[in-house]
């Protein structure tokens, strides 16, 4: 069992049927992240320089050869950010470096695969809705995905020159605390417990192979 299988309750995530306001009990005050904007960005680099960082193994063979690299994290970290708020006092110009951890696979000149992580960086510069000036501020933050496909081998730098392909979402948000209708506490039904049957099919299986039978005149 689970939320969502096979469990049926009131006091269970799911749809709702009937009049919703069947079972409301209460005004809850709960503290969440409130998302006041968000925007994705999604462009394709060429020709990135990415240097290496925590090979392993720690000393491979020059040169290396490029298999792939993709994001370690959903997470971006955002630096030098600037926010310039325009005169209509809702939108502002947002500045800002996301920077995205990847992990590139390589293969080096002894035929050895190994792998090292990097950085891929991308200068933002959007619109987006501010919230009005507060005693709690608002942040800026980035989810970001990169993967790149191809990639060569610069002796001169000891580094990459890569393509890749970027998502960026930055979300304008603010830590608050909310009042919302509630219909209680979840009621947290039994975890289905996985089981696999080993012997299953194997136990089904005739004694003697299935064929024709054997006619005796």
């Amino acid at each position: 069992m689970s939320f969502f299988s096979n469990f049926s309750s009131d006091h269970c995530p799911g749809t709702i049927t009937g009049n919703p306001l069947n079972g409301l009990c209460e005004k809850v005050c709960i503290q969440a992240e409130k998302i006041f904007d968000a925007g994705i960005i999604q462009t394709r680099l060429e020709g990135y320089s990415v240097e290496l960082t925590n090979p392993t193994p720690a000393t491979p063979t020059y040169p290396l050869s490029f298999i792939s690299a993709r994001s370690l994290s959903s997470e971006g970290t955002v630096t030098g950010l600037n926010v310039e708020r325009q005169t209509d006092g809702q939108f502002a110009r947002i500045q800002a470096k996301v920077s995205i951890p990847v992990e590139i696979v390589y293969l080096d000149a002894a035929g050895v695969e190994g792998k090292a992580t990097g950085n891929v960086s991308i200068t933002e510069d959007v619109l987006m809705y501010v919230p009005p000036a507060s005693v709690m501020p608002f942040t800026v933050t980035a989810i970001a995905s990169c993967v790149s496909p191809e990639g060569s081998w610069d002796s001169a730098t000891n580094s990459f020159v890569i393509s890749a392909c970027l998502t960026v979402i930055l979300k304008v948000a603010m830590q608050v605390e909310l009042l919302v209708p509630s219909y209680g506490y979840c009621a947290i039904p039994p975890a289905q417990e996985y089981s696999q049957e080993v012997c299953s099919g194997f136990f089904e299986l005739p004694l003697y192979p299935q064929g024709k039978a054997c006619s005796r005149k």
